[in-house]
């Protein structure tokens, strides 16, 4: 899956195309990613070193929200997902135009299939069996958002894909507000006070003899989507009883996909002027935004469990995102500055599997870890945290001037 492209060198000034590739998506990709392999420990590690308010601030928006509403960390995963479907715009028009729709589906599987089963890998695949395999998982989502979406992106021209929108998020609006569920909460703590645990033949009997139905419930633990996942996914499940990344909060995923279709069909589109791209994005971030959060008033933003309102809010800042870097990138042609977020964005996939599969943590703590760390007291952390992103940039750099990527 390695590709050898010519990518445009920082610093020079070109005119945006629909054939090429755009810089600032690659960026923004590339920006999204720093956060998961590092970024998001220097800033604890500073806020632990220096205790400030500015910090603080910073400091509690790299954590997930426990439930409901959103912090800057709820918004990099859906930031990811909208990039893969401003992404495929390019990558599966070209493959269409020059090799047919018949190569673009097999691209498509191949993928798909390949980036499912990393996925896999990256939660220990099958070393403990097949009963703690988690099926569902980050790289899983990202996989099945792109084959659906693409699928769809090669089935529809633009007004079917919004139709499609629509539908997905509404039609999980309607399941999880008007479909009955057991009155039965699966959160852990729940089933703890009940000397339970959530994968006991003792907790699916209690459940199942729960004759009492509620509808129209988003709590933790008592919700369609969870207790979907509880009965009927298998394997290991992330959050005990049931997966943030689950069966039926796939459809909304998909959803955030094709927000971001919408978005590189807008980046493609040669005929709109490009300060014209960069104002519609501004609007559609901010309406998604204001009625995501309006929405929420009936049908919480929640990342947990991926709700509809949660797909608009994060959306829209993903298009508020998406204008700033095109707006500095594509037609300011500010450049230098992007340079190491466009090497972790051209090899996003590679590097997050790196993450995964090989300890940097555990790297350095063997360089600057046990008595360095004692001697350097309070920036210990810090210095730890500098040292990961620091082999994060020198292998995406290495990769990058070799012209070696991995990538959707």
């Amino acid at each position: 899956m390695n590709e050898t492209l010519s990518v445009p060198v920082p610093g020079t000034v070109e005119v945006p195309s629909p054939t090429r590739r755009l810089m600032s998506l690659d960026a923004l990709r590339g920006f999204d990613m720093f956060w998961i392999v590092g970024g998001e420990e220097i800033v604890h590690a500073l806020y632990k070193a220096l205790p400030c308010f500015p910090l603080a601030l910073l400091h509690h928006q790299m954590d997930h929200k426990p439930w409901a509403g959103v912090a800057f960390y709820d918004l990099i995963f859906p930031l990811f997902v909208f990039i893969v479907g401003a992404s495929l715009v390019f990558s599966l028009s070209r493959t269409i135009e020059r090799e047919g729709k018949a190569a673009a589906l097999k691209r498509i599987f191949i993928r798909s299939v390949i980036l499912y089963i990393f996925g896999l890998l990256v939660y220990d695949g099958i070393s403990k069996g097949l009963d703690h395999v988690r099926w569902m998982g980050v790289l899983q989502r990202i996989a099945l958002a792109y084959f659906f979406t693409s699928l769809i992106f090669c089935a529809f021209r633009l007004r079917g894909m919004v139709v499609t929108c629509v539908c997905l998020l509404g039609g999980y609006w309607a399941l999880t507000t008007f479909v009955p569920i057991r009155d039965f909460n699966l959160e852990t703590r729940h089933l703890r006070a009940m000397n339970l645990s959530p994968d006991s033949s003792e907790t699916r009997a209690q459940f199942l003899a729960t004759t009492n139905l509620v509808r129209g419930r988003f709590e933790d633990g008592l919700n369609l989507t969870q207790q979907i996942d509880f009965q009927y996914l298998p394997g290991r499940k992330w959050d005990g009883a049931y997966d943030p990344e689950g069966l039926l909060s796939t459809l909304p995923a998909i959803g955030t996909c094709l927000l971001g279709v919408f978005a590189g069909l807008l980046l493609k589109n040669a005929s709109v002027p490009e300060q014209k791209k960069v104002l519609y994005l501004l609007v559609a971030g901010v309406s998604g935004v204001l009625v995501g959060f309006l929405w929420g008033l009936q049908f919480p933003v929640i990342k947990k469990i991926w709700t509809s309102s949660y797909v608009l809010v994060a959306g829209g800042y993903a298009c508020l995102l998406l204008a700033a870097f095109y707006q500095m990138i594509e037609i300011w042609q500010w450049r230098r500055w992007c340079t190491p977020f466009l090497w972790i964005g051209m090899n996003a996939i590679t590097i997050y599997l790196a993450f995964h599969l090989i300890s940097f943590g555990h790297f350095a703590e063997l360089v600057v870890g046990g008595p360095v760390h004692e001697w350097l007291g309070a920036f210990g952390d810090l210095v730890e945290a500098l040292v990961v992103i620091s082999m994060t940039f020198a292998i995406v750099r290495f990769l990058y001037q070799r012209k070696i990527f991995l990538r959707l």
